[in-house]
Formats: C-alpha cells, sequence, structure tokens
C-alpha cells in the first residue's frame, strides 16, 4: 500500500479521484458470462468458482449437516448479538405488513394500498475478508416477513469450500435453507436463468460492485 502524507492542495483532486473503468470492456466480458451460465449451468457455475475463487465445488447447495456445523462453530456471544439484531429488524419491518387505510377520494371511490409478496427472491450476499452476516439479516428476515415462497441465498465459498459459519447461523435464524456455494457475476446469472441445481427467481437483491 502507497502511503502520502501531507501532499499539496494541488495534488487533491488527483489523489482522491475514482479509478476509471472501461464500462464497455465490462459489460462485454460480463454479458458473455451470463451467456456461459445461461447455457451451460452448473457446469458452467464450478468452471468460474474454480477459475475465480480458486475452488474445486463438488455440490453446489450448502447441506443441512453442514448448516448444523455451522452453528456449533459459532461463539455464544456472536449468537446473543445475531439473535438482537434479527429482532430488531423483525420489528422494524413489521410494520410494513399494516394494510394501508382506506381513502374515499370521491363518493363511492375508494382507494387503498395493498402489499403483496414476490413469490421467488434471489439474495446476493459478497464475499470478502468479512462475512457480511448484517446483510443476511437486512434482505432475508424482511423477505421471510413478506411471506416469499422461495428464498435463495448464493454466496462465494471460502478457499477450503465452505461458506462461513457466521453466514449460515444468520441465514438460518432469517429462515433461509436455500444457500449456495456460488458468487460473482455468475451467481447473479443462476438465479436470473435458474440451473439444474439453482432455481429461477423473479427478484434479485444485495450489494455489489461493478
Amino acid at each position: 500500500m502507497k502511503i502520502i502524507s501531507y501532499p499539496k492542495r494541488e495534488d487533491w483532486p488527483g489523489l482522491v479521484k475514482r479509478p476509471v473503468m472501461d464500462q464497455l470492456s465490462l459489460e462485454k466480458k460480463v454479458r458473455k458470462l451470463l451467456q456461459k451460465v445461461k447455457n451451460g449451468g452448473d457446469k458452467s457455475l464450478k468452471k468460474f468458482t474454480k477459475d475465480f475463487d480458486g475452488v474445486r465445488i463438488k455440490k453446489l447447495l450448502v447441506s443441512d449437516k453442514e448448516i448444523k456445523q455451522a452453528s456449533d462453530q459459532v461463539s455464544a456471544e456472536l449468537k446473543e448479538a445475531i439473535a438482537i439484531a434479527a429482532k430488531n429488524i423483525s420489528a422494524f419491518h413489521s410494520v410494513q405488513l399494516q394494510q394501508g387505510q382506506i381513502i374515499e377520494t370521491m363518493p363511492g371511490i375508494k382507494c387503498w394500498r395493498r402489499s403483496a409478496a414476490i413469490e421467488k427472491v434471489g439474495l446476493y450476499i459478497p464475499g470478502g475478508t468479512a462475512p457480511l452476516f448484517s446483510t443476511v439479516l437486512m434482505l432475508g428476515i424482511p423477505a421471510t416477513l413478506a411471506g416469499c415462497k422461495e428464498i435463495v441465498l448464493c454466496t462465494p465459498p471460502q478457499k477450503d469450500g465452505t461458506i462461513h459459519p457466521v453466514i449460515l447461523f444468520a441465514a438460518q435464524a432469517a429462515g433461509i435453507s436455500k444457500i449456495f456455494k456460488v458468487g460473482g457475476a455468475q451467481a447473479i446469472a443462476a438465479m436470473a436463468y435458474g440451473t439444474e441445481t439453482i432455481p429461477k427467481v423473479y427478484k434479485i437483491f444485495g450489494p455489489g460492485n461493478q
């Protein structure tokens, strides 16, 4: 990492300037990747996981056994913190379930707001140096409360081919059981088009980069 101390004021704009990417070139690469997943399904997902994450995956779906083992690896203190966070997030989003008041805009004309759950949703949880279990809770709990019938979660595997235990524990706390070991644009493609293993969803949620 390059450290710059006390730069001149005229150098500030250049130092804080964000890197510029070639969007057209990037879009071309991603579009090609999406098409390969659409055509190749699970086989393409496993190849991209090996190429990008350096991990050979036999089964994309996280098993019940892996979820149970993950729970045993999370400390009691962290479990308690996740439980408190889940309770608070649930309390906040539960209010959104209330139906809107009926308003009579004109004699005989009544209007109201009605909430309806999306039947199938996909949640993307990025990998990296820190497990984003808070994102699992903030995406998963509203989806569960809304009554989404199918909730699919995709997240990249660690170098040993597993998902970080706290991600799996948080998913369990949010009521999610369909968890897949796949990340990047290939995971988005899998949820958009569907593969032999990963179901196609109607809307995808989650943070991401270019």
